[in-house]
């Protein structure tokens, strides 16, 4: 039973790294279409950066410490990238140089939505998958 729990806990904090992304995917949106200018849209996405990092690096020593290793490995290389973009200071997104990066800043971000989605379905499964073993028991 602890172990679904663990399984529910790592599903709400995926889910809390997906709306982080796709927020920061609707803001570079709206600044292609002009719905929103380069500072506002910059300052959105930056306040959201440090809480995404820390967020993965928590749901890392989660899958630790409960136990599951093999989804603490899948999730080592999105925290080394995260890691290395703080370590680089590239993780902040500059108002000056944001339509020039922007193609870029966007595939960042959808690479990332997609590592997720993979993360997500694979706990969705180990989910169901505890979740049945613990009813035959």
């Amino acid at each position: 039973m602890a172990d679904l729990f663990a399984w529910l806990i790592s599903f709400f904090i995926l889910i809390a790294l997906l709306v982080i992304v796709i927020y920061q995917l609707m803001c570079l949106a709206d600044l292609e279409f002009d719905y929103i200018n380069p500072y506002d849209s910059s300052s959105r996405i930056n306040k959201v950066i440090l809480p995404e990092f820390i967020t993965q690096g928590v749901l890392c020593c989660f899958y630790l410490i409960t136990g599951h290793w093999v989804m603490s490995l899948f999730c080592v290389p999105y925290l080394y990238y995260n890691y290395r973009l703080y370590n680089q200071g590239k993780h902040l997104v500059d108002v000056t140089e944001i339509f020039n990066l922007l193609p870029r800043e966007k595939k960042q971000r959808l690479i990332k939505l997609f590592y997720l989605v993979l993360l997500l379905f694979l706990s969705i499964f180990w989910m169901i998958y505890v979740s049945l073993d613990d009813h035959d028991a």
